[in-house]
């Protein structure tokens, strides 16, 4: 996998607001939220269920449009008053909670698939490419295979490849081991730690998993209950390259907990207030 650059892939939130109008009812999901997050920084996103986490990640996609603020990426405009909703582009790949590989389609052929519709790479070269990665990932003995044939972990895994083949700026991910086991979970957080140690790719990572969070990132953010806006930034100093052992560390330990008692506390006003979920 190519290395990224390290002057590749910094994102800017400034002041961004987002107001959203169901039924003719204003509901405001962020509300003037700063962040900035430096090229090949891994930032886990934390916050109670509904308060604006995925809104931010859909507002950098080009998913949806922001009502307030600018986002930029590497200081060019992604959106802002003059342009509400940024354009879709391959330097932000998205991983989705649930799984969005084509079931008719093998893993190789998922893999190839970006480069050739983009017409970026010839249908073989995408192809060998997309081998060649999976291969690296560890699962290029299946890439013949379709989605319903693999482990939820092997197409979760194709998946991040599937966004890398792209060389993105970024990696926009949304709870994407949420629904695995624990064993699971495990092999998963060495693949990406793996391939971010390759890579370097910036990583906006939202989670519910606090452990997760700070064995994963190099900061992580805590939003406030909605309308969301930045609460609190923990600075993860655990050296790189990590493994399991660092779960068993004192510094891990104590991270965890920092992290623990911001989130509980919003938690607790989300609950207090009834919040649900947007969507």
């Amino acid at each position: 996998m190519a290395v990224q650059s390290d002057s590749r892939g910094a994102i800017s939130i400034r002041n961004v607001t987002k107001i959203y109008d169901p039924d003719g009812v204003n509901v405001m999901a962020v509300d003037d939220c700063s962040l900035e997050i430096a090229a090949g920084e891994v930032c886990m996103i934390v916050g109670p269920s509904g308060c604006g986490k995925t809104t931010l990640l859909n507002a950098i996609a080009g998913f949806h449009s922001i009502t307030a603020g600018e986002i930029y990426l590497d200081d060019q405009l992604l959106c802002g008053p003059s342009k509400p909703k940024a354009e879709q582009g391959a330097d932000r790949m998205v991983v989705f909670q649930h799984g969005a590989l084509f079931p008719w389609k093998t893993l190789g052929e998922n893999v190839a698939y970006g480069p050739i519709v983009q017409g970026v790479m010839t249908k073989a070269e995408a192809h060998e490419k997309a081998e060649h990665m999976l291969a690296e990932a560890g699962i290029g003995d299946v890439a013949h295979k379709y989605p319903g044939e693999v482990s939820s972990g092997m197409a979760r895994r194709s998946e991040i490849v599937r966004a890398l083949i792209n060389d993105p700026k970024v990696l926009l991910l949304d709870e994407p081991y949420r629904a695995m086991d624990a064993l699971t979970k495990s092999i998963m957080h060495e693949s990406l730690l793996e391939v971010y140690d390759k890579t370097k790719v910036t990583i906006f990572f939202i989670t519910h998993d606090l452990e997760e969070a700070i064995f994963l990132g190099d900061k992580v953010v805590v939003m406030t209950t909605r309308p969301a806006t930045l609460k609190k930034t923990v600075d993860v100093t655990i050296p790189r390259p990590r493994d399991y052992q660092t779960l068993t560390t004192e510094e891990f330990r104590v991270l965890v907990e920092e992290t623990k008692d911001a989130v509980h506390e919003e938690a607790k006003k989300a609950f207090d207030a009834g919040e649900r979920e947007l969507a």
